[in-house]
């Protein structure tokens, strides 16, 4: 993780960045005049990025993207983002070890965009990799020249994306090493970490709550699952109720008995808990930058294998809340786990509910990787507060309607219901399905599209992303 550190000014003959409106921002005795005259051309023909090379070291200067109709906010943050990608990429290259900063009193909100694009670039998963020091980044320190942004703003900036990369590194885990029992040891040293609880439910407390869902997809596996609460609750919580999280710990899906094929599937499923790992980062942001809101994050981890014992399409199995569910397909275990994570969410008698999961195809075929699928029962009002926040952070959610029609889709004729709808609208069943084991206001987003890429994506990087937790602590903290 690179260090951020607030500084007076600017150090002499050391690779260093501008964020600034125009060239005449830049102090004209630290340029030369042919300097200022490229310069000057770049921000004429509306290059945001120019680089001067003084063969000791880098200058680099950030310009404001400029369009003949003026940009969104959230585009404009993006656009900064992006720069910051594609800067680290030259400091990558040039292996710079130190860099400073300085960014323009004007461009606060946009200084504050570069800087978390540039960090959020610098992500690697090196855990495996033999040449790992060699691979590594060299980038250790950013020194920050600025008129209006705190160290207190600069290491909440870094808290939030040190849970961006927890989870990402967690997703990135191979299933060999990532079993539900130490994906609960992790989260109990992460709340260690950061500083809130964490309460772990072994395979007898889990069949004593007759978590009929968690149980049953964990019946094939020689491993027993785990079922991890976490809680953070400050003394200065502005909220009576709690807001629960709930994310998916599938560690690994094979699709059970319902065996997924393997190229571009079964061979990437340690990817399927990327919901749960979510959750986690979004606790350790909130705790670590003390966020005053009570919140409780619940994980039902397992893996899904076939065996002897393994879950069989056409079990009847009977869930927490007393409802029915006839098994129509084992793949579709993911809102298995969650319904009895949802149903253990009514003793805390939240305020809300949001569950986060990887949870079907049909929402990447609907929207792809560019955002997640979003629905709930939550008011208006707070729906719409959710998805300004992703658009804030640029991790956006499209939102799906769960009319009622839609549950006719898992009609059951020996049950309550089915755990597997249609061809069609595949993401809104499985919402629906997950609707039935809640009674008070929830949202749920389908993070499938948007966790795990397959190709590389500016900051967002290959593999893991940490999709979901800059959108939910800007969630949070906008309350």
């Amino acid at each position: 993780m690179i260090a951020l550190q607030l500084q007076a000014s600017l150090q002499a003959s050391q690779t260093t960045l501008y964020v600034v409106e125009n060239p005449d921002s830049i102090d004209a005795n630290s340029l030369s005049q042919a300097e200022i005259a490229y310069l000057q051309q770049r921000y004429e023909a509306k290059k945001t990025i120019s680089t001067l090379n003084r063969y000791t070291h880098q200058i680099y200067v950030v310009f404001p993207e400029q369009s003949e109709k003026p940009l969104p906010a959230y585009k404009r943050l993006e656009g900064y983002r992006s720069a910051g990608y594609e800067v680290l990429q030259s400091l990558k290259n040039e292996k710079t070890e130190t860099a400073q900063i300085q960014t323009s009193p004007t461009l606060k909100a946009e200084s504050v965009a570069f800087l978390e694009g540039l960090l959020l670039s610098s992500y690697q998963f090196l855990r495996y990799r033999s040449e790992a020091e060699k691979e590594a980044i060299k980038l250790a320190s950013l020194q920050v020249t600025s008129a209006n942004i705190t160290q207190t703003e600069l290491d909440e900036l870094a808290n939030l994306v040190e849970a961006n990369f927890l989870t990402r590194r967690l997703v990135n885990e191979p299933q060999n090493y990532l079993t539900a029992t130490k994906f609960s040891e992790e989260i109990a040293e992460v709340g260690k970490q950061a500083g809130f609880s964490v309460e772990i439910l072994e395979k007898a407390k889990i069949e004593s709550l007759n978590m009929a869902g968690l149980l049953a997809v964990n019946a094939g596996s020689v491993e027993p699952p785990t079922f991890t609460i976490m809680e953070y609750k400050p003394e200065n919580a502005k909220n009576a109720q709690p807001v629960v999280l709930v994310g998916k710990g599938v560690v690994y899906d094979t699709g059970g008995l319902s065996l997924k094929p393997t190229p571009q599937s079964m061979d990437y499923m340690k990817c399927d808990m990327a919901g749960a790992g979510m959750m986690l980062g979004v606790m350790y942001a909130v705790a670590k930058n003390k966020l005053p809101i009570h919140l409780v994050a619940l994980v039902p981890a397992t893996d899904n294998r076939p065996s002897g014992n393994a879950f069989a399409p056409g079990d009847i199995l009977k869930m927490m809340n007393g409802k029915t569910v006839e098994v129509l397909n084992t793949d579709a275990e993911g809102r298995l786990i969650l319904a009895d994570a949802l149903c253990y969410a009514d003793r805390y008698k939240p305020m809300l509910v949001i569950d986060s999961a990887t949870l079907t195809g049909a929402s990447v075929r609907a929207i792809g990787d560019v955002a997640a699928s979003l629905m709930g029962t939550a008011d208006r009002d707070t729906t719409q507060k959710l998805i300004q926040a992703g658009e804030e952070v640029y991790e956006r959610l499209i939102e799906f309607p769960l009319w009622d029609e839609y549950g006719e889709h898992l009609k059951s004729d020996i049950a309550d219901f089915t755990n597997l709808g249609k061809g069609e609208a595949g993401q809104i069943s499985a919402g629906k399905f997950l609707e039935y084991f809640t009674n008070y206001p929830w949202l749920h987003i389908d993070i499938a599209g948007t966790a795990y890429l397959h190709a590389p994506s500016k900051y967002r990087g290959k593999f893991a992303t940490g999709y979901g937790v800059r959108l939910l602590y800007q969630f949070l903290k906008n309350m």
